[in-house]
């Protein structure tokens, strides 16, 4: 492609590269110069204006652009992701289920390694999204690109967006509590792990309320309804023997996994029942706010198996008590002096 400044003589057909504002309107950058528009840019004074032009080889910004999205997100993903239409060299990829959004890392850096002009952005690996939720961007930053480099780019991360939706429908949720119970902070409890099911298109199948102890967890869990089961206890699980790890397996179940490098999340513990995941939730999944269940929640209820390593590496970025994001930071405020 070329670009750059030339006489208003030689730049019909070609495209504008900066807005210009004439007695009849707008030109916007991208439009193909007409002779009635050059010589509308001639009676302003200007002798000549800076365009790009295509070259044989190349193709215009948004047929680069629909042609790497298309690639990203093949006709067998359109039911959970969709493209824009191009503009201005973009295109976007939205999601069109809840669920998490699965990423081929490598696959993407290899199509944004092709042609610098040639970018995909997207949201972090295992994201979770809602319908409407942008994922990714696929933007051409010229007027124009080599077809080769827009194929290559598109043969590299061909199909390397994935949304997976959640695999079962349902959780049921065993709390423990000590002595009488505090009704506001089951309720508040309650309605933050419901609000996480929801927006994973999932239902609370079923809440029992059982007593701090192994006997009655066990019990609790063997019965509850739901295709997975969580398990929030009164005081935090410190230690893989502690009551609610024995419930699991009082139940006919094992733990999995215990403690996470998530921070606020670090006593989350992970196993079964049967077919059934079992999740012990830490004492910070009582807010909504994000914490380490959230990560593992979502990945286990879209079908994806998570793995002592899986969890082991979520400790780079792990901690989530200092990001901007969370409302209440770890760190205590000044006081006045």
């Amino acid at each position: 492609m070329k670009f750059g400044a030339v006489p208003l003589t030689k730049a019909e057909g070609a495209l504008l590269a900066h807005a210009l504002r004439l007695p009849s309107g707008k030109l916007s950058k991208g439009t193909v110069l007409t002779s009635q528009m050059l010589a509308e840019i001639a009676q302003t004074g200007l002798d000549e204006v800076i365009v790009a032009r295509l070259e044989p080889g190349d193709i215009d910004e948004n047929a680069a652009a629909a042609r790497v999205a298309a690639a990203l997100v093949p006709e067998a993903s359109r039911p959970h992701l969709r493209i824009t239409e191009p503009f201005t060299g973009r295109v976007n990829i939205v999601a069109e289920a809840s669920g998490i959004i699965e990423i081929d890392v490598p696959a993407i850096e290899a199509l944004n390694s092709v042609d610098p002009l040639i970018t995909l952005a997207t949201v972090p690996q295992y994201a979770r999204v809602t319908p409407g939720m942008l994922v990714g961007t696929v933007k051409i930053i010229a007027y124009g690109v080599a077809a080769d480099a827009a194929q290559q780019a598109a043969q590299c991360g061909a199909g390397s967006l994935r949304l997976r939706p959640a695999r079962y429908s349902s959780a049921g949720l065993v709390l423990t509590e000590f002595g009488p119970a505090d009704a506001r902070l089951r309720d508040k409890s309650i309605a933050a792990i419901e609000t996480r099911l929801i927006q994973l298109g999932m239902s609370l199948a079923e809440t029992r309320v059982t007593g701090h102890n192994t006997a009655e967890i066990g019990a609790a869990l063997a019965g509850l309804d739901g295709e997975m089961a969580l398990l929030l206890t009164a005081s935090a699980t410190s230690d893989p023997a502690d009551v609610g790890p024995e419930g699991v397996r009082a139940a006919g179940g094992q733990v999995t996994r215990f403690g996470m490098p998530v921070d606020p999340g670090n006593l989350l513990f992970l196993g079964e029942i049967g077919p059934r995941p079992v999740i012990g939730l830490p004492g910070c999944a009582r807010s909504p706010a994000l914490n380490g269940a959230d990560w593992v929640l979502e990945r286990v209820a879209c079908g994806l198996q998570v793995t002592g390593a899986d969890i082991a590496a979520m400790g780079v970025g792990g901690l989530l008590k200092e990001i901007p994001s969370r409302p209440q930071p770890r760190r205590p405020r000044r006081k006045p002096e």
